[in-house]
């Protein structure tokens, strides 16, 4: 019999490679480990997001109305005060603004934070795309990005999410799909890749490689749970900032816990 399809998100592949014990405790683990509460980067770019998404209902384009929508769509989770918070809305609104002033889109996206999946092999692979634009006939697949270092062209060329995710629509819509760009909202800039279709089969042979592994390690899973082997911690610097270190003693020695805060630097 064939193997049954692997399905899961660029995400959940990324998860598997960085960490493997996390990659456990948040997919396979039931009932799943409580993790901490937000951190203050992550309520901002939640906010941004769904300001640029919910700007495509505004009645006409306006990139102010666009910038007060980051004031509506505001979480006030993470900061280390009220202030702090108040300070980073602004900041946040005028960056969205500005954005869409400099990066006004010639039509209205083909999508829209746009569900895409395609299948190879044993391989199943579903996301969702921040935004798909049609210019000139050519499809490009768009993220916004809210980090506080701005993205490069070598981060949008190595990125496997967003080949997958060209690739997902390539086989979606029956076109081809060569550029990704991560779009760096507080800096205003775009970082670009043009694909071909050897570097997109690239990216897809890495992430049927990775599933394999994942694959491996859920049937493992599935026989001993928890005490599988499988699942290793892999330690450093981002054990300061997972979500789940309160339930991994390697993690919690390997780096001290950073403040909700912390990413969002010098304010």
């Amino acid at each position: 019999m064939p193997e049954p399809l692997w399905g899961g998100s660029p995400s959940k592949l990324l998860a598997f490679l960085d960490c493997p014990r996390r990659y456990r405790m948040t997919y396979l683990d039931r009932p799943a480990p409580e993790k901490r509460r937000p951190r203050a980067h992550t309520s901002l770019g939640i906010a941004v997001h769904n300001a640029l998404r919910d700007y495509w209902d505004l009645p006409a384009p306006d990139p102010v109305a666009g910038g007060r929508l980051v004031e509506k769509a505001w979480i006030d989770v993470g900061f280390r005060d009220g202030e702090q918070s108040r300070r980073w809305k602004a900041r946040m609104r005028d960056a969205v603004t500005a954005y869409l002033e400099a990066h006004p889109p010639q039509a209205r996206p083909v999508g829209i934070e746009r569900t895409a999946s395609f299948v190879s092999g044993d391989l199943r692979v579903q996301g969702r795309i921040d935004r798909l634009d049609d210019r000139g006939g050519e499809l490009v697949v768009v993220d916004y990005k809210t980090s506080r270092v701005p993205s490069t062209d070598d981060d949008a060329r190595t990125s496997m999410p967003m080949a997958l995710y060209a690739a997902a629509v390539w086989k979606m819509f029956r076109r081809p799909v060569r550029r990704v760009e991560l779009h760096h909202v507080p800096s205003g800039t775009v970082a670009a890749h043009e694909h071909t279709p050897e570097s997109l089969g690239r990216h897809v042979e890495r992430a049927r490689s990775i599933m394999r592994d994942a694959r491996r390690a859920d049937a493992d899973h599935a026989r001993h749970g928890a005490a599988s082997e499988l699942f290793p911690p892999v330690t450093g610097p981002l054990c300061s900032w997972c979500d789940l270190r309160a339930h991994c003693p390697e993690g919690r020695a390997a780096a001290p816990e950073k403040s909700d805060w912390a990413a969002l630097g010098d304010d």
